[in-house]
């Protein structure tokens, strides 16, 4: 749930999935429309149903029981290397590098001294990560999450606030009279609004908001352009995040 998405708007949905699905077998016990139901407003509802996927691996193949090893929990479906080194590392206390996008910020700017991160690098980034953890595994999961933390509230894209920051004398950025970034940016995301996502979106929360089928004739009052409410239903689709289920209607997926 916290990839791309704020702790603040996680932790509402987190707790009422955990109160209902404390458990893998739980989860994969229901049909997969019920955890994009519940997936409700969080966005980038893909990873609902590949939750739901990897808990019903968890259960067939692992015993009903989260994996350890890295290298297994890459094989489930929807896990990246970010979600499998967390689960390692935080979960079970193995000594793993954890990079997310605050802690790329952080190493960018008191390590290697520039204004912001280059675009995301499996190797790269994972390699400056563990060149700074600490041997010991406690030491290195407490490392982790500070690195994590800093970023978040300290370190922040917009307004870093350094003089509130426990690295500030070590940092490499303010040494340097905090110049601009002069590397390669990361491709911006187009605007929400008016996008084939926001239609995505007001197509799905009618799909969620009824246990009935949704027909054409509802789905062509959300959205004034024909032509991006077909591109976005056909993406959904395509996608598996909703399914057809007679000529012209239409719901979560149910199997």
């Amino acid at each position: 749930m916290l990839q791309q998405t704020p702790v603040t708007r996680v932790i509402p949905h987190l707790e009422a999935w955990l109160t209902r699905w404390p458990t893998p077998a739980d989860l994969a016990a229901v049909p997969p429309g019920e955890a994009v139901r519940a997936w409700a407003t969080l966005g980038y509802p893909r990873r609902a149903l590949w939750l739901h996927a990897a808990a019903v691996e968890i259960t067939e193949n692992h015993g009903g029981i989260v994996p350890q090893d890295v290298g297994v929990l890459l094989t489930l479906t929807g896990i990246g290397d970010y979600t499998a080194r967390a689960v390692a590392a935080f979960a079970y206390g193995h000594r793993h590098p954890v990079v997310d996008t605050n802690t790329r910020r952080v190493i960018a700017r008191c390590v290697a001294g520039q204004a912001e991160p280059a675009p995301p690098s499996r190797t790269r980034d994972l390699a400056a990560m563990n060149a700074l953890l600490p041997a010991d595994v406690r030491a290195a999961a407490v490392f982790n999450a500070g690195a994590m933390e800093l970023g978040a509230l300290v370190c922040t894209s917009a307004r870093p606030r350094c003089a509130d920051c426990p690295l500030a004398a070590l940092c490499a950025w303010r040494a340097a009279g905090y110049p601009e970034y002069q590397g390669q940016k990361k491709t911006v995301q187009k605007k929400f609004a008016g996008s084939d996502r926001q239609v995505r979106g007001l197509i799905l929360a009618e799909l969620r908001s009824t246990r009935h089928p949704v027909t054409d004739a509802e789905i062509a009052t959300l959205w004034p352009d024909p032509a991006q409410l077909g591109r976005a239903l056909s993406g959904l689709l395509s996608d598996g995040l909703a399914v057809r289920v007679a000529a012209g209607s239409y719901s979560l997926p149910h199997e």
